[in-house]
C-alpha cells in the first residue's frame, strides 16, 4: 500500500499540480502558466498559428509555421514578426498592419501546436544535455527524461536558470522535499532556453 501511494504521488507531481503558480525568487516575482490559452506564452520558432480575421474569411489561415527568423507570411501585409510576442501582442500588431487595407479589422491569433521547446539539463544527472520536446514539461518530467539524478546529486539545491532579457532568474527546486509532497509549487513548467542545474 505504501508503494502504491508513493507511485501515485509521483505521478501527480509529474503531471503538475497547478497550471498557475506565483512565487518570489532572486528578487523576481513571476507568474507561471501552461501555454494552452496562456496570454503570457511567447510565440517561438516552429509554433503553428491559426489566424482569423472577422468578416474576411478569405484571409483566415491555419497551419502557419513560425520560421526560424520569427516571422510568418500573411496576405496583404507580407511578413510579420511574431517570434517572442504573446498571442495578444501578435494580434495587435497584425490588426495595426491590416487596418491600412481594411479599416477596423479585428483579428484573432492562437497557437494551435507548439513547436520545439528547447531546454537543458546539466550537472549530476545520468543523461545531461539539450532536449527538444513538442509539449511543455515540468521539472520532474525533464529530470526523468535526463535519466534521473546520480547518487551524488544534491537533491535539495537544484535550480532552474531562466532568462528575462538581460536578467537571469534562479528558480529553486528542492527534489528532496517534493518527493515528500512538499514545495510542489516549484515543479513548474519549463520554458524555452531554461537550464536545469543539478549540483
Amino acid at each position: 500500500m505504501r508503494l502504491a501511494c508513493s507511485l501515485l504521488m509521483l505521478l501527480l507531481l509529474a503531471g503538475g499540480c497547478s497550471t498557475s503558480v506565483d512565487f518570489q525568487t532572486a528578487g523576481v516575482a513571476t507568474e507561471f502558466k501552461s501555454p494552452e490559452g496562456d496570454a503570457l506564452y511567447q510565440i517561438g520558432t516552429g509554433d503553428v498559428l491559426e489566424i482569423t480575421v472577422y468578416g474576411e474569411e478569405s484571409l483566415n489561415r491555419t497551419g502557419l509555421v513560425v520560421r526560424p527568423d520569427g516571422k510568418i507570411s500573411f496576405p496583404l501585409v507580407g511578413d510579420i514578426e511574431v517570434g517572442g510576442l504573446t498571442t495578444t501582442q501578435a494580434k495587435d500588431s497584425l490588426e495595426k498592419q491590416l487596418r491600412e487595407y481594411i479599416p477596423g479589422a479585428v483579428a484573432a491569433v492562437s497557437v494551435v501546436q507548439l513547436g520545439s521547446l528547447q531546454y537543458y539539463v546539466v550537472g549530476k544527472v545520468n543523461k545531461p544535455g539539450m532536449y527538444n520536446v513538442s509539449k511543455p514539461l515540468t521539472v520532474l518530467q525533464a529530470l526523468a527524461m535526463a535519466g534521473g539524478l546520480t547518487p551524488f546529486a544534491d537533491e535539495s539545491k537544484i535550480i532552474i536558470m531562466r532568462n528575462y532579457g538581460s536578467e537571469t532568474a534562479r528558480l529553486p527546486f528542492n527534489y528532496k522535499k517534493i518527493k515528500r509532497g512538499l514545495n510542489v509549487e516549484e515543479n513548474i513548467l519549463l520554458k524555452r532556453g531554461d537550464v536545469v542545474v543539478v549540483p
